[in-house]
């Protein structure tokens, strides 16, 4: 039965109250489908709320995502607001104090319900958070575990300013709708995982294809690209003399200072080699040479600052190599039947490495190919260097090193 009470005025207690839930739970079972984000779910789940006469009128969802810079995310819904508030909250937050004197420690330690009235003489659990709600004239407040596979909870809360706070049917009604919304939820938290997950390990554009569906080896299309290859050097000197902890947060370090000019100007990082990575411009942008210049002085203003800093601490500096050129590749899926590696492939790429390797012997950090700063627009900060027979080449190729 598909009953719609949207705009039907209901009052607690009345014989309507089962059709109301009901109409909730249809709602969030046929017609969120189609919608891809929680949080506009959940605005519209706490609105259908509200107007089937639950005096709600603050609500939150905490979920937890696997991303690499932040444990999850807070979605507050208030009453009269049509977008919901989204915040995210940092790793190590469950040792702070807010969490320890929280609903959401409570919950994660076993508790099926946490339920604080608020307009009482003398709080029993005197939270910030509670107090906050207080202070605001809140008068009841409660949070249910959302539970979703493989053990994996989050939380949701209420909060209403009504006098006497929520009434045992108000409670018995939202409990009703929570396992629904758990299962609606984790659809899309499951969703944002995914290309999240994508996202971190083969980069924005390759996990938006991978999940369009390129999921077959020798799946992916031809481009037109601007490479960039760049690898530290001396590495496994510094991995033998330093403990394990202090090479990992040095190689961190280094990939942070030259890995943000290139997603800051549109790169693609599709892979780390153990101390070095690929990137990658595609053409079809007009500035792509360009951008990826200005990549690369800013990797190196990044160096040199980072390079002050460990001089600081006695630490070894970090010097680099960089080769960049330009041409077709083979962007897609190489590997064996049930392993794949989304990355770009073919003469251009393997040029590339040549010229990176090429720095060793030359005594440069930067060079690019005599196409890529034909291609440039700021040439006149490239030098010439000459022409070097590079393997997989007939010809010599025309050199070019960035100034200093």
């Amino acid at each position: 039965m598909n009953v719609s009470l949207t705009n039907l005025e209901l009052k607690r207690n009345d014989g309507l109250w089962p059709l109301a839930r009901h109409g909730i739970l249809d709602w969030l079972v046929t017609e969120t489908r189609t919608e891809r984000y929680i949080d506009n779910i959940f605005v519209e789940f706490c609105n259908r709320v509200t107007q089937a006469g639950i005096p709600l009128e603050e609500a939150n969802l905490q979920l937890r995502t696997c991303h690499p810079e932040w444990l999850g995310a807070n979605i507050t819904w208030k009453i009269g607001v049509n977008e919901a508030l989204i915040d995210t909250f940092a790793y190590g937050i469950e040792a702070t104090d807010e969490f320890q004197l929280s609903a959401a420690n409570e919950l994660k330690s076993g508790a099926k319900e946490v339920r604080q009235r608020l307009d009482m003489p003398a709080i029993e659990r005197p939270w910030p958070s509670l107090k906050r709600l207080a202070e605001r004239g809140f008068t009841d407040f409660v949070a249910w575990p959302i539970n979703h596979t493989l053990e994996q909870s989050h939380v949701v809360t209420f909060a209403t300013s009504a006098k006497g706070g929520f009434l045992y049917e108000d409670l018995a009604f939202l409990r009703d709708l929570i396992p629904l919304l758990a299962l609606v939820s984790e659809i899309r938290l499951k969703n944002i995982i995914s290309r999240t997950l994508l996202q971190t390990y083969v980069g924005y554009c390759a996990g938006a294809q991978i999940l369009a569906g390129a999921t077959t080896r020798g799946s992916g299309e031809t481009i037109s690209a601007a490479i960039l290859i760049c690898d530290m050097r001396d590495f496994t000197q510094i991995s033998d003399l330093w403990p394990r902890d202090e090479v990992i947060e040095m190689l961190n370090a280094f990939f942070d200072a030259i890995s943000e000019p290139i997603e800051r100007n549109g790169g693609e990082i599709l892979k780390f080699l153990g101390d070095g990575l690929l990137a990658v411009f595609p053409l079809e942008y007009g500035d792509a040479c360009c951008k990826l210049l200005a990549s690369i002085k800013d990797a190196r203003r990044n160096m040199n600052e980072l390079n002050a800093k460990l001089r600081g601490a006695g630490k070894p500096q970090l010097n680099y190599g960089v080769g960049v050129h330009l041409g077709d590749v083979m962007y897609g899926n190489i590997g064996t039947k049930k392993r794949l590696d989304f990355t770009v492939v073919g003469p251009a790429v393997n040029i590339t490495s040549r010229l990176e390797t090429l720095t060793k012997e030359l005594g440069k950090s930067v060079l690019v190919s005599g196409a890529f700063a034909d291609a440039v627009c700021c040439s006149d900060e490239l030098e010439r260097i000459g022409l070097f027979p590079i393997k997989g080449l007939e010809e010599p190729l025309e050199v070019f090193a960035l100034k200093d």
